[in-house]
């Protein structure tokens, strides 16, 4: 599962905690700006279980130093061995902007810190001059063993292929179905092991118009923007078509192989059809978003990991 932005800080520690109960594997915490901080939440959520993987979806490349970047990822696996996936992405531009950080080139600046994250991580010592990473004489007093992946969290054309480059895999943003899924691994084109984490939607319920109406709002507004991961849908056009047309009526009316891409919405067997889906596709790691509410939020963790996850296994 995935802690929402909106969620109050404290709730992380609940909510690991029933997922680790539950026989959840891994718990992805968001970064935001001005929200909460992905390596706070991690710490906290670590600290509470003794197995569960955290997962940081994503630090920016440029809100910390490369080294800052991580040393933070380097305590946290000293702390939790093991148990940590780290994500660095661009961020979005806007709030790089207000923060006076805002690189000329997102692409060249992500493709810098994440290699000298990676080698910091693996105990390199790096003088480099690059653009945005400049270093003399840089090395970790304690890299962790094991080293962590380290992901980036990119869309567009350019930024995959400097994920493929650069980094230990990819996270994709929710309604990044199996479509969108290959596609992205395919530009990436990596040389060497390659993961995909990926966030979906989950809504299930026992009726499945119920269950697509829930979400058939997020529908519409994103495809009035739509993500380089819902566009990239093979019924991307028609689906548009259907939103001008009958807008969230006609979302919900829409054909089962779509929201197989969708993600986890409709019946408890449509939701194990759409992981398996994405399992298919390539992809490692798995995480749901719950309602930004507290209380409706605990009530899909428990879901999760009393349906759906037996569902599963």
């Amino acid at each position: 599962m995935t802690f929402p932005r909106e969620l109050p800080a404290p709730l992380v520690v609940d909510i690991a905690e029933r997922l680790e109960a539950g026989g959840a594997d891994e718990l992805w915490v968001i970064e935001d700006c001005f929200f909460t901080t992905g390596v706070s939440l991690a710490a906290t959520a670590l600290a509470g279980t003794s197995r569960l993987v955290v997962g940081i979806g994503i630090m920016p490349a440029v809100a910390r130093t490369a080294p800052m970047t991580a040393m933070e990822i380097a305590t946290l696996c000293a702390l939790a061995p093991g148990r940590l996936i780290a994500g660095i992405g661009h961020g979005v531009q806007e709030w790089m902007d207000q923060m006076g950080v805002r690189p000329a080139s997102p692409v060249t600046a992500l493709t810098e810190v994440i290699t000298a994250v990676r080698a910091l991580l693996r105990g390199e010592r790096l003088t480099t001059d690059g653009d945005y990473v400049r270093l003399t004489d840089v090395a970790l007093e304690y890299p962790p063993h094991p080293v962590p992946p380290v992901l980036a969290g990119v869309r567009g054309p350019k930024s995959l292929a400097a994920a493929g480059r650069c980094a230990d895999g990819l996270v994709l943003a929710e309604l990044s179905g199996p479509t969108a899924v290959r596609a992205a691994v395919a530009t990436a084109a990596p040389a060497g092991p390659f993961s995909a984490a990926a966030f979906s939607v989950m809504s299930i319920a026992d009726d499945r118009a119920e269950a697509r109406r829930n979400v058939a709002p997020l529908v519409v507004d994103l495809v009035g923007a739509p993500p380089p991961g819902l566009r990239a849908a093979p019924f991307f056009d028609d689906l548009a078509a259907l939103v001008a047309r009958d807008g969230a009526d006609g979302v919900v009316a829409a054909p089962d192989d779509w929201w197989v891409e969708l993600g986890a919405i409709g019946t408890l067997d449509d939701a194990v059809a759409h992981i398996s889906a994405m399992e298919a596709a390539g992809v490692s790691s798995l995480s749901f978003f719950p309602a930004p509410v507290a209380d409706v939020a605990l009530a899909q963790v428990d879901q999760f990991v009393g349906d759906v996850l037996p569902a599963t296994r």
